[in-house]
């Protein structure tokens, strides 16, 4: 694996293979304390792609119809960063790249300690990609098998062909995909804009999903604050200095330090050389959210700039027929990779409970 480099003025890497070669996930990740937060190894997570898509389609004009590359060096670095960041995943026993009408997903399943029927189904952050959640497996991956992907149109391993241009575009994907899976039902779990693109999957095309895991999403209980948008506009701009980007990093992360994080070289590095051409996703009604007919839990960080969290809970208590919802008071954005443990135990307890039978 040859090293990643940092910035943009180190020496260019040699290209390498689409499929990353992962090593064994961390020994110790089991005995940490799950009422603690974890040391942020990563602490981006997804909060600035979430915010800053629109404008970055501003500013990248460009007359391709889908998401590409700048450059095959820009490629290049990208995934360098992103095998750097899937060293602290565990193996996967798969790796698939299944075909839907828009492109290519990049699938990964993780086998698990016990057999369900019923696997996880991991949606990343914007631009993020499937090395987010390196905090999570090995704890997740004791409910059961999981299966993890790159959202299709962002930086990644998917590869878009044709064009998103809304809404129905975003759920036929993603529902093609879970249709070329061997099993019938899944647990979706979608993080920050991955949540947005869970609820939206379930409001249209709900028959592959038992139930839904919202951890700190976007656009969906409430409205991004105006000052989360107004500190995301300098690091949008990829020319501007790199230290820009990392403070406004930090401050989604609650003020925890990022330089030199691996997932966090991975994003920026995907910000920096990647077109995105998707549509920029609008907040969920509090209508269409009261006609989910599914059993839904959200878990709102008590710190996240992405929303009001006590207007987030709110909103998901009253609106949600089957919800649960869960508040960790003391959590950033970073949410996932802060609180791993308890995040696994929350998710273990809701979703045994709804898998003794299917939806009708």
């Amino acid at each position: 694996m040859p090293d990643t480099p940092a910035d943009e003025d180190e020496k260019r890497p040699s290209a390498e293979p689409d499929v990353p070669t992962a090593s064994p996930s961390h020994p110790d990740a089991a005995a940490r304390d799950a009422t603690k937060p974890r040391p942020r190894r990563w602490c981006v997570t997804v909060a600035v792609p979430a915010v800053i898509t629109f404008v970055l389609t501003l500013v990248r004009r460009s007359p391709s119809l889908v998401g590409h590359w700048g450059s095959t060096e820009g490629q290049d670095r990208f995934r360098s960063t992103y095998e750097a960041a899937w060293r602290d995943l565990p193996e996967p026993a798969a790796t698939l790249d299944i075909r839907t009408d828009y492109g290519q997903v990049r699938v990964y399943r993780f086998a698990g300690k016990a057999d369900t029927g019923v696997p996880l189904v991991l949606l990343p952050g914007r631009a993020s990609a499937t090395p987010v959640w390196a905090d999570n497996l090995p704890s997740l991956l004791s409910t059961g098998d999981v299966y993890a992907l790159d959202l299709l149109g962002e930086p990644g391993m998917s590869i878009q062909d044709r064009p998103i241009t809304g809404d129905g575009d975003q759920a036929a994907w993603l529902h093609q995909t879970l249709e070329s899976l061997p099993e019938e039902y899944f647990h979706l779990v979608g993080l920050s804009i991955g949540g947005w693109t869970a609820v939206n999957l379930a409001l249209r095309e709900p028959a592959h999903i038992k139930t839904l895991t919202l951890i700190d999403p976007v656009h969906v209980f409430d409205d991004m604050p105006w000052e989360t948008i107004a500190r995301s506009l300098p690091a949008s701009l990829s020319w501007l200095p790199k230290s820009w980007r990392n403070s406004f990093n930090s401050y989604t992360a609650g003020g925890a330090p990022v330089e030199g994080a691996p997932v966090a070289r991975m994003i920026e590095t995907g910000m920096r050389h990647y077109t995105l051409k998707l549509p920029q996703p609008g907040r969920i009604s509090e209508d269409r959210l009261a006609t989910l007919d599914l059993p839904v839990l959200t878990l709102i960080a008590g710190r996240s700039v992405m929303h009001d969290a006590p207007t987030a809970a709110k909103t998901a208590k009253r609106t949600l027929s089957q919800g649960t919802v869960r508040v960790y008071e003391d959590a950033s954005h970073a949410i996932n990779g802060e609180y791993p443990e308890r995040i696994a135990k929350d998710i273990t307890a809701f979703t045994t409970a709804h898998t003794e039978s299917a939806p009708e």
